[in-house]
Order: structure tokens, then C-alpha cells, then sequence
């Protein structure tokens, strides 16, 4: 299966100026009269002002409000059909607000999910959902078509290891770990989100010899700990799972087989496997419902700081299967 992502991209631009430490801003304005706009005149505040005054008034919330749902009425992914006629969509209105719009096309990598699976084995055995059930109250949570919870640009694999938990998964973490005489190497971690970038985590996992990461939202970061969770809050619900890319932009940004130029159909690229920006191990996001009975066949004494989850322990054998159909795919802008 294949994704693309096209979209069509208006460039805004907007002089700022600020006052160096000791002038005087402007003068308040008259009665009746616009306010002084720093880098205009008098007149030309007066335009400035007048110009706004109308673009604000163009904007209507109702008909924002349709263009948001047409847009979200649909999965939009990369390559979904609904994408490519959000893609057209937007240029029409630009075009009929009278700007000069096109979309280009380029041929970038973008993994999407052909299977997934995790698994605890032992005495308690327990099989991971790696799903959001739709929320009664939210329309929007029960659309078919949408892709399951995965990290983009981790490396496919199937793998048994013990698990071993790391906390946040961050430089700090490791040290720690390595105080207390533990080594990740050839384990399945698990980290919580949070004190990072998520594609730190299975960064750091890999270069210290774990064969698989799993990533968590722990509530005590962002769900019933800090507030109610949705839909009565706005926090995270206990099925709830942070998706992303973990693809490695220390190398460089963008396609990961084309650094440096454009990746178009006709750019030389680098393989799969020789790309630096994939990274070579497994790794899967995770909700807190699918993380906790992980973390509680972990066993061992509750740590400080370490919001809902026990002291690392690699007695725990795991099994983690994620694979990606990976193809090179028509994205716009």
C-alpha cells in the first residue's frame, strides 16, 4: 500500500519591527484615528489599517468550520484518496482567492502499516490491542479507513526479548541503568513518552544494543493524573496512543533516500537499507492500557519519579512484530 501527501502551500509573509530598549513607542492614536503601526507613515498605517479591518471581517467562523469538517471528514493520510481531494480542494480556493497555486509532486519513501503485533509470553501471557476503540461521544473517532497507531521510519522486524523498562528512554536513563548494573542490549524497551523527542527513544535503544522499543503515554504525564481524560478532558484516554514519525533528522531532514535534494522521480537515492535517517530495530507506540500489564508482570519496587511504572527489570520475555509495506509515493506541496 502506498501513501502520498499532496498539498498546496500559500507563502504569507508579515514585516515585524520591534523598538530598541529606551525609545518611546508610538504615540496613542486620536480618537476616531487607526493606531500607529511601526514601519508605516501616518497615511499608510491608515491603509494598513483599513486593509485589515476588512480581511477580519471576510473571515467567517461558520465557513470555516465546513472546510475543517469536509477536510476531516475522511481519513487524509499520505496517499488516501480523501488527501489527494483535500490536496485539490485547497487549490481551488486559492486559485478563486486569485492566487497563482499549483501543486508539485515528488516521490518520497513513507512506510504504512502492513501488520502489527505485541505480545507478552510466560505465566500471565497477554496480547496487546495496538488499537483505539472509537469514543461514542466523538463522531470522528469511528471513521473506517484510518491506520492504526505506528511510528513511521522505524525498522520492520519480529523479535523475542526479555523487556526492560528505561523511563523516559533518555541519556540521563541510560546512565542510570548502567549505575545499577542493568544493560539493554539484545531487550525490547519500554519508555514513556515525554522529557524528549519520541524518535530519541529508539535512537537510543538501538545504539545501546536493544532489539526493540516500545513507547508508552503514561499517565501521569498526560492522563487521569493531570486532568479528566476525553472525552470529559482534554487528557489523554486510556487507550489513547501518540503516533509520529522517529525518523533520524540528526542526518538530515525531509526524504529519507533523497538528503539533499528534491525527491523527485528522476533523483538519485539511497536504499532502505543504507539510509542513516531509518532506524534498524522494531518500535511501536503504545496506550497506557496495552503498557500496564506489561509493566506489572515487570514486577519489582516502585521507583521515585518514575510516574506509574516499577524499577527496570529484564525477567519479562516479550514479543513485538511490527512490518511496513514501503513504497515510493507521490507527495505534493
Amino acid at each position: 500500500m502506498s501513501l502520498a501527501r499532496p498539498m498546496a502551500a500559500v507563502l504569507l509573509a508579515a514585516a515585524l519591527s520591534t523598538a530598541a530598549a529606551g525609545e518611546p513607542g508610538p504615540a496613542p492614536a486620536a480618537a476616531g484615528q487607526p493606531s500607529s503601526i511601526w514601519g508605516f507613515s501616518p497615511e499608510h498605517a491608515a491603509r494598513q489599517a483599513a486593509l485589515e479591518a476588512r480581511f477580519d471581517a471576510s473571515i467567517d467562523p461558520a465557513e470555516m468550520r465546513g472546510w475543517m469538517e469536509q477536510m476531516a471528514s475522511a481519513p487524509n493520510h499520505v496517499g488516501s484518496p480523501h488527501d489527494k481531494a483535500n490536496a485539490e480542494f485547497m487549490l481551488d480556493l486559492f486559485k478563486s482567492w486569485g492566487f497563482d497555486a499549483r501543486i508539485e509532486t515528488f516521490m518520497a519513501l513513507y512506510p504504512t502499516p502492513i501488520a502489527e503485533s505485541l505480545e507478552l509470553l510466560g505465566a500471565h501471557p497477554f496480547k496487546a490491542a495496538l488499537h483505539e476503540p472509537a469514543i461514542p461521544q466523538d463522531r470522528t473517532s469511528s471513521v473506517p479507513g484510518a491506520l492504526p497507531p505506528y511510528l513511521a521510519y522505524q525498522g520492520d522486524g519480529d523479535v523475542t526479548a526479555p523487556l526492560i523498562y528505561v523511563n523516559y528512554g533518555m541519556p540521563d536513563d541510560y546512565a542510570e541503568l548502567e549505575r545499577l548494573g542493568l544493560s539493554v542490549k539484545g531487550k525490547i524497551v519500554i519508555a514513556r513518552y515525554g522529557a524528549g523527542w519520541r524518535g530519541l527513544k529508539p535512537k537510543l535503544a538501538q545504539e545501546h544494543g536493544a532489539v526493540g522499543c516500545l513507547i508508552y503515554s503514561d499517565p501521569a504525564d498526560d492522563g487521569y493524573a493531570t486532568d479528566d481524560p476525553y472525552p470529559t478532558g482534554p487528557q489523554r484516554p486510556r487507550e489513547g496512543v501518540q503516533r509520529g514519525s522517529v525518523m533520524d533528522q540528526s542526518h538530515f531532514p525531509g526524504d529519507p533516500l533523497t538528503p539533499g535534494v528534491g525527491a523527485t522521480a528522476e533523483a538519485k537515492r539511497l536504499t532502505r537499507e543504507t539510509s542513516p535517517a531509518i532506524l534498524k530495530i522494531p518500535a511501536l507506540p503504545i496506550s497506557w492500557g496495552d503498557a500496564e500489564p506489561l509493566l506489572r508482570a515487570l514486577g519489582g519496587p516502585s521507583r521515585p519519579g518514575a510516574g506509574a511504572a516499577p524499577c527496570p527489570s529484564p525477567t519479562t520475555w516479550g514479543r513485538a512484530g511490527p512490518r511496513r509495506a514501503w513504497s515510493c509515493a507521490p507527495t505534493g506541496r
